[in-house]
């Protein structure tokens, strides 16, 4: 599994790193998420799928 994030279309919301914290984190300097193991988890899909800008990617 491999987990990114268009950081050019995230709006920092926050919901990502909510749902899945061992995945992803906010970068308080960037205002935006980031992603801190890219080999994901199973919980990435969720976070994906709850993105409100649908800016995370989630590949086999």
């Amino acid at each position: 599994m491999s987990v990114k994030v268009d950081r050019d279309e995230c709006i920092g919301c926050g919901v990502c790193a909510q749902i899945c914290p061992s995945v992803f984190e906010l970068d308080e300097d960037a205002g935006k998420a980031k992603v801190i193991r890219p080999e994901g988890s199973e919980c990435a899909r969720e976070a994906a799928d709850s993105c409100p800008v649908g800016c995370i990617s989630v590949e086999e």
